[in-house]
């Protein structure tokens, strides 16, 4: 019977991107047992390109977790979602032969981004992590400028007249651009590429699959975005960005430093599930991030 370990990471598409070097550590640290990952049934695309997942069941949020083997556990559940106690005890409901998770081993912190606390959490057991293994594959750069205005909340969201200036400017001095976005995000989407007098077949908002999106980023030239998954799905594909952050800042979620990533942050922290967008956001200015491109794409 093979050996099992099931990790919970029941979030979002960034969220698992930054979970990707733990998870690499886990498959490196465990290679016989087959790795299950509870997360959100879209993000099934993802699993193959990290190399160490091998099975992806359907979880949002903390738990319950639906883990079921004949007659067992799995032999190790890693706790890569939160500190508790809703996601131990989701965990700890699967009968594990071992439970790894903040709380019961290292105490959680605040202060740490959140690839590096992942892998301090792994390395506190005794699992070696390394918080640069982020890559998915590497761009070749020959696909469209991706300009992503959406965010899971308004306090996240750079205004559309913004994106839409930066839009504009960036089909005149880089390539051509697309609009990227879920269904939920396509009349903002569709606004940006009005604004920019960009024809409507060059917004994706709504018409591409997590696969579709993958496809997209993984052979963009540039991405300009907020604080948001697509910006770290250009870090995986080693995708020229500029990341504009408001009430998080970069040091906690942000892209790592050096290779043509740019974050721009006012230095001003606030509420990110905010019902409006954050001061903060607002005082980046749309030549802030063109310069910002010259930088990533000189």
């Amino acid at each position: 019977m093979a050996l099992e370990l099931l990790a919970l990471r029941g979030l979002g598409l960034g969220d698992l991107l930054t979970a990707v070097p733990a998870l690499r550590a886990l498959r490196q640290e465990f290679p016989v047992h087959r790795i299950t990952v509870a997360a959100p049934a879209p993000l099934e695309p993802l699993m193959p390109l990290t190399g160490a997942v091998d099975e992806l069941i359907d979880v949002r949020g903390p738990g319950p977790v639906p883990f079921e083997r004949p007659g067992r556990g799995p032999d190790i559940a890693v706790n890569l979602h939160g500190k508790g106690p809703q996601s131990i005890e989701a965990l700890r409901r699967t009968e594990p032969g071992r439970l790894l998770s903040h709380t019961l081993g290292p105490p959680w912190r605040d202060d740490v981004h959140e690839v590096r606390r992942w892998c301090d959490m792994l390395e506190w057991y005794g699992v070696k992590a390394d918080p640069s293994d982020l890559t998915l594959g590497v761009s070749d750069r020959t696909g469209p400028v991706v300009v992503h205005p959406g965010a899971a909340f308004p306090a996240r969201r750079w205004p559309p007249e913004r994106f839409a200036r930066v839009a504009a400017a960036l089909e005149r001095t880089v390539g051509e651009v697309v609009v990227t976005g879920d269904a939920g995000e396509a009349p903002i989407a569709a606004r940006v590429a009005e604004l920019a007098g960009l024809p409507a077949g060059r917004v994706l908002a709504g018409r591409t699959d997590l696969a579709g999106l993958i496809d997209v980023v993984g052979r963009a030239r540039l991405v300009v975005c907020g604080d948001t998954g697509v910006g770290h799905l250009a870090t995986a594909f080693c995708v020229p960005s500029v990341v504009l952050f408001g009430p998080v800042p970069p040091a906690l979620w942000g892209p790592p430093p050096g290779w043509r990533h740019v974050a721009l942050w006012a230095g001003q922290t606030g509420d990110p599930h905010g019902g409006r967008v954050d001061a903060g956001l607002l005082r980046i200015d749309v030549s802030e991030v063109l310069d910002a491109v010259m930088e990533v794409t000189s």
